[in-house]
């Protein structure tokens, strides 16, 4: 039965993460316990990130955070469309809404901050990723936080110019939204695997193929499409091309689900000065630096996975108790 034949019975419920079929599963012992971290509101790209991350049976989606981007109510405008991607998906998982300001504006702790340390203090056989593509305002303040954490969790971020000394050719977002809580977890020693600015902006699609090849996958290729152009057209998007896009934060996923899909080396952290640029810190802790990401297995990956997503089954309706019944909260 496909979703478009579900009877009524089905519609008033929502699949979970963990019980979406797209036709293959893996080991156990392969999958990873991962939070997704982001400023969905921020452009188009997040989303994209947030739905390959859902649909890929390796990782565990334990949550996904919202997190600022610099301006008033930015958090809070994440949080509402990361509820926008679980009404397109007829998905329930767990959301939280995450730190409202940088590291020095905002004193207390969220709940998203709370899940990041709950988490990774949760004896697991299951090893935890932090995926962040935004600003690392949250994983910084579980830091400061909860110290302990750090050996607990490996953090893969979308930000920076990349291995000092770099003079920076643009402002950063990423880093330049929350510049202390960007140099607090890069001199944090927790386990980072950076993906700079030369290695994100390489995830180059057209537009012609995200409509030809997306956009008609159910609603959630619609609202992928639909929201990109939109943004496309707002005052923000000046630094676009036009007509292609760089889905710059999906790396972190893909990273995630293949450490090998990329060349990476090991490099002292940078600290990153007031205008993004990367300068030297002799005495830094090391991290992992990719120096390239095979884009065309991201972008393959994702568009495979949404296509067996739109194909799958509705689940079995003798079998209810499985399924999590809309705003009955979550599975994971």
């Amino acid at each position: 039965m496909s979703k478009k034949d579900a009877p009524d019975l089905l519609r008033g419920y929502w699949r979970t993460p963990n019980m979406t079929d797209i036709g293959f599963n893996i080991p156990d012992n392969k999958k990873i316990r991962v939070i997704v971290d982001t400023d969905a509101a921020c452009e188009a790209d997040d989303p994209f990130a947030i739905v390959h991350a859902l649909l890929s049976p390796k990782l565990i989606v334990k949550g996904v955070i919202a997190e600022h981007f610099g301006v008033a109510h930015s958090m809070e405008d994440s949080y509402k469309e990361i509820a926008t991607i679980k009404q397109a998906m007829e998905m329930d998982f767990p959301s939280y809404m995450g730190q409202t300001g940088p590291l020095s504006e905002d004193s207390f702790v969220s709940e998203g901050v709370d899940m990041i340390i709950r988490e990774a203090l949760e004896e697991s056989p299951y090893p935890l990723f932090i995926l962040c593509q935004g600003a690392i305002t949250n994983v910084a303040t579980a830091i400061k936080t909860h110290p302990a954490i750090i050996g607990k969790a490996t953090v893969i971020w979308i930000g920076t110019h990349g291995e000092a000394p770099c003079s920076a050719p643009f402002r950063e977002f990423n880093a330049g939204n929350d510049i202390e809580a960007a140099n607090f977890v890069l001199q944090s020693g927790i386990d980072l695997w950076l993906v700079p600015s030369q290695v994100y902006t390489t995830i180059t699609i057209g537009i012609a193929e995200i409509k030809r090849r997306i956009s008609p996958l159910g609603e959630i290729g619609k609202h992928l499409y639909e929201n990109l152009m939109a943004y496309n057209s707002s005052e923000g998007a000046g630094w676009t091309a036009g007509e292609s896009w760089s889905l710059g934060d999906s790396p972190a996923i893909a990273i995630a689900i293949n450490p090998g899909c990329g060349h990476f080396k090991t490099i002292k952290a940078p600290t990153i000065a007031d205008d993004t640029s990367s300068v030297e810190t002799p005495d830094a802790p090391n991290i992992r630096l990719y120096t390239d990401v095979d884009s065309r297995y991201i972008l393959e990956d994702l568009i495979a996975k949404l296509e067996l997503f739109k194909d799958s089954d509705v689940p079995d309706i003798f079998n209810i108790g499985k399924i999590a019944k809309k705003g009955a909260g979550s599975f994971c």
